[in-house]
């Protein structure tokens, strides 16, 4: 028998361990930061690419980290948890990503590397010429990063809220902090600080530490979710019991029919791997080879473990925590919602919960108390971990696009590298706090908004990137393209996304937009928002190309004949 004295010693210590474990990975982060910025050049090229020498761990890894974001460990299995089987087909989206990193990112890094590009709009604006293409291009990547940081930051507030849900609200400044609230405002200052001090060095190295968290835990969460349920039957048997509206298409809320997700699969996929953030990781690889094989182990690993350690888990929640339809008595012309069990949380948004109460649930079961714990909070910081590896990528990202394409090029061409550094920096700082206010808004936002939910921040986001898409395959494969026909094809493809999107009815009020609102919300039944965007830019962009002055042909062959090197 175990001493009292033993026992309550252990007790304590693993009450502990969640202070313990997160003090020690925030320590290992502020250490490589400031490796990073000692190794570091007072440079452009350097602060944002980090020398174009990152080998094929640093590069796979970062860009799965880049790409597994709160999204994918909060909001992915929080669509699961409330539709059931019929969205596990979006992992197929990363194999589809995956083979677009080997044909586009290995293009993209032979003519980054050439041509000293740093940012997406470098490449189409030099390709296509003229100021407008270029600021078209840097307006979808900083209209993709803000709500993808916005969501980010969401995540930080979850993990604090399960992290320490007994410690009781932080008063600072005469402000009252909550966990959700003191999460967000950490979260995001960690992350602005060593992206702010390191750039792409430091955050390409905390992104391997990132990659290796989030990989480890969610397989780490799955297995122990299939452990739980050999005591009930089996996890097959639990999740055939399951109602008929979760084990079929398409789905218990009946949005994911098969021409919705194909369009999710194909066209979404492309865009995430398009975003600023990832195309700049392209241009940072060190050579086309690395870039090639990071993009195969993206391709077969991740998938493995997005449906391993995210679908299973989802799906096991929903077995284990079942949700239930109702109306919302604040609003009773908004048809019914699902709203998770009372163990997620009490708003239609906890859904996003599921895989971190499952995890809080089953792995204690399965592993015992002590150790259970240790690897509940490991997990947890995995969950961090993907949220901060895609905030500090895309705050970094955004930084590049605004100087770069902006500042650099427009406002002050002789600036030093100094000065663009430090401007650079000065738009991370303010775009961290745009995102912190935005979240802080949307929190003490009433009733349901479906904004809220962080996979549609995901979906919105990816829209505007995909705008990018058919220059993109246009300057490294077709050459059929003109200026005209990119600026014509870009400027209809962002407004139809912000036609479709939320921000009518946000900005002119539901009753002023109902005819809009009623007639694109029947096409996204059976589309989706960036494909529908992305087939409207392509034919603009087609059909004004076929009618407008050609590029010259000797700018045409010298891409070409960088593209062959």
């Amino acid at each position: 028998m175990t001493p009292p004295l033993i026992l309550a010693a252990a007790e304590a210590t693993s009450s502990y361990l969640p202070h313990i474990l997160l003090g020690a990975y925030m320590l290992l982060l502020i250490g490589l930061c400031v490796v990073g910025y000692r190794k570091g050049k007072a440079t452009e090229e350097d602060y944002y690419l980090a020398g174009r020498g990152q080998g094929v761990l640093v590069t796979s890894l970062t860009i799965m980290a880049t790409m597994f974001s709160s999204a994918a460990l909060l909001g992915i299995p929080g669509t699961v948890y409330r539709d059931g089987l019929a969205f596990v087909p979006f992992a197929l989206n990363l194999t589809i990503g995956g083979i677009g990193i080997y044909f586009l990112g290995s293009r993209m890094h032979r003519l980054g590397k050439a041509n000293g590009y740093v940012t997406p709009a470098d490449l189409v604006g030099d390709y296509y010429g003229g100021n407008a293409v270029r600021l078209l291009a840097a307006l979808t990547g900083a209209l993709y990063v803000l709500p993808y940081v916005i969501m980010q930051i969401k995540a930080g507030g979850y993990l604090a809220e399960r992290l320490f849900p007994d410690v009781p609200p932080i008063v600072f400044l005469g402000s009252e902090y909550d966990m959700f609230r003191a999460g967000v405002w950490a979260l995001s200052f960690l992350t602005m600080a060593y992206v702010l001090i390191g750039g792409m060095r430091s955050v390409a190295w905390t992104d391997v530490i990132q990659g290796m968290l989030l990989l480890s835990g969610m397989l780490v969460a799955g297995l122990a979710t299939v452990i739980y349920f050999q005591d009930k039957g089996g996890y097959f048997n639990a999740i055939a019991e399951l109602p008929h509206e979760a084990l079929s298409v398409p789905g218990a809320t009946g949005k994911w029919n098969a021409w919705m997700m194909l369009s999710i699969c194909t066209c979404a996929s492309l865009g995430a791997i398009i975003q600023p953030g990832q195309w700049m990781r392209f241009y940072a690889a060190r050579s086309v080879k690395t870039l090639r094989q990071s993009a195969l182990v993206f391709a077969i690993i991740l998938p493995f473990c997005f449906i391993f350690g995210i679908m299973l888990v989802a799906l096991g929640a929903r077995s284990e925590f079942p949700p239930e339809w109702r109306e919302d008595p604040a609003k009773p012309e908004v048809a019914a919602v699902i709203y998770p069990h009372e163990e997620l949380g009490p708003s239609p948004t906890d859904t996003d919960k599921a895989v971190i109460v499952m995890a809080q649930h089953t792995v204690p079961k399965v592993f015992g108390q002590t150790t259970g714990t240790l690897i509940v909070t490991l997990i947890l910081i995995a969950v961090l971990a993907a949220s901060m590896s895609t905030a500090d990528s895309n705050l970094h990202a955004l930084s590049a696009v605004l100087t770069r394409d902006v500042y650099d090029k427009y406002l002050r061409p002789e600036a030093s590298e100094r000065e663009k550094t430090w401007f650079g920096r000065v738009v991370i700082i303010v775009a961290t706090i745009a995102a912190v206010i935005f979240v802080e808004i949307g929190n003490k936002a009433q009733g349901f908004n479906p904004l809220t939910l962080i996979t549609q921040l995901m979906f919105l986001a990816i829209a505007f990137s995909s705008q990018l898409l058919p220059l993109a395959v246009d300057c490294l494969y077709l050459h059929k393209g003109t200026r005209k026909g990119a600026v014509a094809g870009l400027t209809i493809g962002i407004l139809v996304v912000f036609l479709i999107g939320p921000f009518p009815e946000l900005l002119f009020g539901k009753e002023a937009t109902a005819g809009l609102t009623s007639f694109t919300d029947t096409l996204k039944d059976y589309i989706h928002t960036s494909a529908i965007g992305l087939f409207a830019n392509a034919i603009i962009f087609a059909i004004v190309s076929c009618y407008t002055p050609k590029l010259p042909a000797e700018h045409i062959q010298k891409f070409r004949k960088l593209l062959k090197n």
